[in-house]
């Protein structure tokens, strides 16, 4: 006899109503302990014991009930295709693959509903969230191919050839140690990738100082100091010719110098946050200043610095200022993060268990391996980072095509583990660099309100590393005339968006008003379409000083000659595994 639809749908539903009654702990235990019973001096950590209200279990469960219904009474390939997992006509044409990619859809909203609906506070919330979406990103009928109907339809088509390819891209990945993004034979840093004309004028152990050749008869005399990111290679800002914000700043007449991190080994083991501050950053300052003449009568430099790089040179002119140094004429913060009260997802890993359990592994010495970084942050977004590339790679056997976006995304960096640990206590965890003299560096009290130059700070909308309510919070905290601008997109797409390609949008406020959050900022702020970039150019040019001859040679003298041509040896060593 045919069962009744809203029968079977009350049926299904008893799983998810036991799942709660047992209490989320027991899945979930294993990512809500990290680190729980590891420090004898300190008392186990509890577990959060969730609830949820009847009204809203009964909520769900009728939603679930109307839901299934509804498939039994259409296409389940209707349902399924709406997620591009399952839009391709193989899904459609296949009743059984549609069926599992329609069910699964309907259990991944119910769960994720339960999720928010749990009586918690918003950390423990988050994690209950960010573990389901694990869970139901590897839990995809398309990660297997018992039940993607397009792998299968692709093994038929060539006669198992597929299959075979997946097999051999899997063995691979497996012999490079990470999964493949993008086809990375088609890149080499200094070939084709990280190839603007340039030398080495300084090295020490944690990083080289890049000078790049001058596309302009003329320059501007103060010149522009660039610091990327200590946890990706500097090249980001220089892919290829036609999307490299390094080109860009020479050819607008600017003389560009570029720190290029050294990718750490045993033998940087024991560095800390003081070292990247006093023997680089700082160290990078005065290098920049000696070579273009800016260290006689006070002149000044322009400094810009990316995400981590960012944080790195604010702390370090800050660290200069209690020394009576002002050596900035601008500051550009690129998706920045100065104030650590908004970190978006990567709060949910942080609390003061993990944060003991690190500075356990390797606060006194150690590294944290480039490709724990790189999987952390691919796992933030699952289906689109990691997922998709397995389909592609291993079950249909497919070679994804050439990015350079993606070859340097998969290009990890390791960290000194002090360093590392260091960074993440007094930032992350406890967001001490936002308060002033909280943080002793290099023997000086922060105070990031000291810092005499005029900022330009740039965050993305939709990043979801440095969310964008993180980095608007850096114009509260600094004290000279601050531009922010908004711009369209995610955490490199945003920044890496040359004017030429008219893409994307960018978002100012010509009134110059900062008030105390993002959203107040932007009903007053206005959408100009294409690139940020050509506003920071006419914003840069002036704080830039006069125009004089371009150099021509690199580095000054006999004190810094060049070296090597950039890109450089640091840049191309790879992350031990």
């Amino acid at each position: 006899m045919k069962q009744d639809p809203s029968t079977a749908a009350n049926e299904a539903f008893k799983p998810f109503q036991q799942a709660l009654t047992q209490g989320w702990d027991k899945a979930l235990d294993s990512f809500l302990s990290l680190g729980a019973g590891q420090f004898p001096e300190t008392p186990q950590w509890q577990l959060p014991k969730f609830s949820m209200a009847p009204e809203k279990l009964q909520a769900l469960q009728e939603s679930y009930v109307a839901e299934a219904q509804k498939l039994w009474q259409q296409s389940f390939a209707q349902s399924a295709g709406i997620d591009k997992r399952f839009a391709g006509d193989a899904w459609a044409n296949n009743p059984m693959a549609a069926f599992s990619a329609a069910v699964y859809l309907l259990n991944a909203r119910t769960l994720l509903g339960m999720a928010d609906a749990v009586d918690a506070d918003a950390k423990t919330r988050a994690r209950l969230r960010f573990a389901v979406e694990q869970w139901m990103a590897a839990s995809s009928p398309s990660n297997y191919l018992a039940f993607n109907a397009e792998a299968q339809k692709k093994a038929l088509d060539t006669q198992g050839e597929s299959i075979a390819k997946g097999i051999r891209n899997m063995l691979a990945d497996m012999q490079q140690g990470h999964l493949s993004m993008t086809d990375e034979s088609a890149f080499e840093v200094g070939r084709n990738v990280g190839t603007t004309e340039g030398a080495v004028v300084f090295e020490n152990e944690l990083f080289q100082l890049l000078e790049y050749k001058p596309l302009t008869a003329k320059v501007y005399e103060r010149p522009l100091l660039m610091v990327p990111p200590c946890i990706n290679k500097f090249y980001i800002l220089d892919l290829q010719p036609e999307n490299s914000l390094i080109r860009h700043a020479v050819a607008e007449g600017h003389r560009t110098f570029v720190v290029s991190w050294r990718n750490p080994d045993a033998s940087m083991a024991k560095v800390g946050w003081d070292d990247y501050i006093e023997d680089a950053a700082i160290k990078a300052i005065q290098v920049t200043r000696e070579i273009t003449g800016q260290d006689k009568r006070g002149g000044k430099i322009d400094t810009l610095g990316f995400c981590v790089g960012g944080t790195i040179l604010s702390t370090a002119l800050a660290v200069l200022a209690a020394r009576g140094e002002q050596p900035a004429a601008s500051v550009t913060l690129l998706t920045t993060l100065l104030d650590f009260s908004d970190t978006g997802v990567l709060d949910i890993f942080i609390d003061e268990n993990f944060v003991k359990l690190r500075e356990m592994q390797m606060g006194d010495g150690g590294l944290l391996k480039g490709g724990e970084l790189a999987s952390t942050f691919s796992f933030l977004r699952p289906n689109d980072l990691v997922w998709n590339y397995v389909v592609g790679n291993y079950l249909k056997g497919e070679t994804p095509p050439p990015f350079d976006l993606l070859y340097w995304n998969s290009d990890a960096t390791n960290l000194p583990g002090p360093m590392y640990c260091w960074y993440l206590r007094n930032t992350y965890h406890e967001n001490k660099l936002r308060q002033p003299g909280a943080l002793t560096v290099a023997g000086e009290k922060v105070d990031l309100g000291s810092i005499d130059a005029p900022a330009y700070v740039y965050g993305s909308r939709e990043d979801h590393i440095v969310p964008i309510n993180g980095a608007y919070a850096s114009t509260q905290l600094l004290s000279g005339k601050t531009r922010f601008v908004m711009g369209a997109s995610g955490h490199i797409a945003g920044v890496i968006n040359p004017p030429a390609k008219k893409k994307r949008s960018h978002w100012l406020r010509e009134d110059g008003k900062l008030p105390p959050t993002q959203a107040e900022w932007l009903e007053g702020a206005t959408e100009h379409p294409g690139s940020w970039w050509t506003d920071w150019s006419r914003w840069l040019k002036s704080h830039a000083g006069k125009q004089i001859p371009a150099p021509k040679a690199f580095g000054r003298g006999t004190a810094y000659r060049a070296i090597e041509p950039a890109p450089g040896r640091y840049v191309k060593a790879k992350a031990s595994s």
